[in-house]
């Protein structure tokens, strides 16, 4: 108990989360001005699994009849034929055989070709992967959130001094009472990427999971901070400058699904546009150049001022991995060649040659758009 109450003390220590003179006790609820704290995050919680239910509705009551609506069809795949030696091979050995020398004693001990066993395991790879309309749900579901996420923030800063001038970021920081606005934003944006982490292991995968796992700890780690350390107003602007480009991008992926070729193609210029100019320009330039440059002007660098700063960097750090995706897209997309996501993994035709299904995973395309969030 000494050893935890030692550990709580150090880690809440006044000094890495404030600069100087200013404690804790200089937060606390007074005079009319209310404070974050960290228990009111304690509601993220239950507001994530909410979050999670109301997808479920919405999938079923709105997603699945939208996407009738714009004739998002699965595809109809011939199923594997029951082989308990392939299935056993798929699960531990590989699901690629050209790429593994022991394929020929596997048709031996068939009795089948090459031809065959390529064939069952271009069947069986298919199986695994989500069809378009999971995709569709998806998409929707992300769409539908920061659309309204984006015109719920406009509404929250648009009558702020700091939504202008973000010099007024800093005014008479830390000690900035927190408004309901500002609240219930946080609240709802972090439970959102809470449910995201709850889900991962239900939603399409793509090649850049691990990207986008390290996408949303970072969020939640950074928001998280923000809110204890009253970065609160930077908060704000860093949620509403991401979530802008993400309502093209989902939208992007809702037409693409659909096959609206020219509609897709039009909204992911303008989400590329969008996003280089957000994520990489204004994010950059001027939000980070906010978080680290103007507070200089009114204490000295502690500990949460490094911190902020090196998670905002990684954030951006992931914008470039990101934006270079896009570029590539773009470059395909004004040479004629853009059919498919850098990121995903294409369903392969039944037929398909040896030639055709070797390119296919060497390359690594696929359908749908890249995910830029």
């Amino acid at each position: 108990i000494l050893q935890t109450a030692m550990l709580s003390e150090w880690f809440w220590w006044d000094r890495l989360w404030l600069p100087r003179p200013v404690t804790w006790a200089d937060l606390q609820d007074s005079e009319g001005r209310v404070y974050a704290c960290v228990s009111h995050l304690y509601i993220i919680l239950p507001v994530a699994v909410l979050l999670l239910g109301l997808r479920t509705f919405y999938e079923r009551l709105i997603a699945v009849p939208l996407a009738e609506a714009l004739g998002v069809k699965d595809k109809i795949r011939k199923r594997a034929s029951h082989n308990p030696i392939l299935e056993i091979y798929y699960n531990t050995h590989s699901k690629h055989p050209t790429q593994v020398t022991p394929e020929t004693c596997v048709c031996k001990r068939l009795g089948w070709s090459e031809r065959q066993v390529e064939r069952w395991f271009r069947r069986r790879r298919n199986q695994d992967r989500p069809g378009l309309l999971k995709k569709f749900k998806e998409a929707s579901w992300r769409f539908a959130f920061y659309l309204c996420s984006s015109f719920g923030g406009v509404l929250a800063l648009h009558d702020k001094p700091w939504f202008y001038d973000l010099r007024e970021v800093w005014a008479g920081f830390p000690k900035q009472s927190l408004l309901d606005s500002q609240y219930w934003y946080y609240i709802i944006e972090m439970s959102f990427y809470g449910s995201l982490l709850f889900s991962v292991a239900a939603d399409v995968k793509r090649k850049d999971f691990k990207e986008q796992l390290v996408h949303h700890w970072a969020t939640l780690t950074l928001l998280s901070f923000s809110w204890c350390a009253n970065y609160i107003r930077i908060g704000t602007l860093v949620m509403l400058v991401h979530d802008t480009s993400d309502v093209l991008l989902e939208s992007a992926k809702m037409f693409n699904y659909a096959g609206w070729e020219t509609t897709c193609n039009s909204i992911f210029v303008v989400f590329a546009l969008v996003f280089m100019v957000t994520r990489l320009i204004i994010f950059p330039f001027w939000l980070i150049h906010c978080t680290w440059v103007y507070p200089l002007d009114q204490f000295e660098p502690f500990f949460g001022y490094y911190f902020f700063n090196v998670m905002l960097v990684v954030l951006l750090l992931l914008h470039v991995f990101w934006a270079s995706l896009i570029l590539r897209m773009v470059k395909k997309f004004i040479f004629g060649k853009l059919k498919c996501d850098e990121r995903s993994d294409e369903e392969e035709d039944e037929e398909g040659s040896e030639e055709d299904y070797t390119h296919t995973y060497s390359n690594g395309s696929g359908n749908g758009l890249s995910n830029g969030h």
